[in-house]
């Protein structure tokens, strides 16, 4: 995988007559130590999460419930996936631009990173990121 390249993961699914059970574990199903965990949800119709990028944190975004999109810009081409599949998400590298759109009623959305939140690695300004990704590339 390059820095740019967002990669669409399935996870495990065990399916049973009880109920489906899926998992992720660090090093496996997400190349990276998980350093953090967070998760977004009661997103009010219309409203938007993300726009911004981050300057050294690898992400890995899947939904627990719902669904939502994510529009990711990686400097050059604009890409949406549509995250509905709670076995199947989207690890997004640093650098790339992303914006979580089109969430569905009652969704919750994981997202677990390879660093610790500190708020000095936010590209919140499009410009400023792509005046960073034009000298990094």
């Amino acid at each position: 995988m390059t820095y740019n390249e967002v990669t669409p993961i399935e996870l495990p699914k065990i399916k049973d007559l009880r109920g489906n059970l899926s998992f992720l574990e660090e090093h496996n199903h997400v190349p990276f130590k998980i350093n953090r965990t967070y998760w977004i949800y009661d997103v009010p119709g219309g409203e938007e999460r993300g726009g911004h990028a981050f300057k050294n944190t690898t992400e890995f975004i899947v939904p627990l419930s719902g669904g939502f999109s994510v529009e990711v810009i990686n400097g050059e081409e604009k890409q949406t996936f549509e995250l509905n599949k709670t076995n199947c998400g989207i690890l997004i590298p640093k650098l790339t631009w992303r914006k979580i759109t089109n969430f569905l009623s009652n969704s919750v959305c994981l997202i677990v990173a390879d660093t610790k939140f500190e708020d000095c690695q936010y590209i919140r300004d499009y410009n400023d990121y792509i005046k960073t990704y034009n000298e990094l590339k």
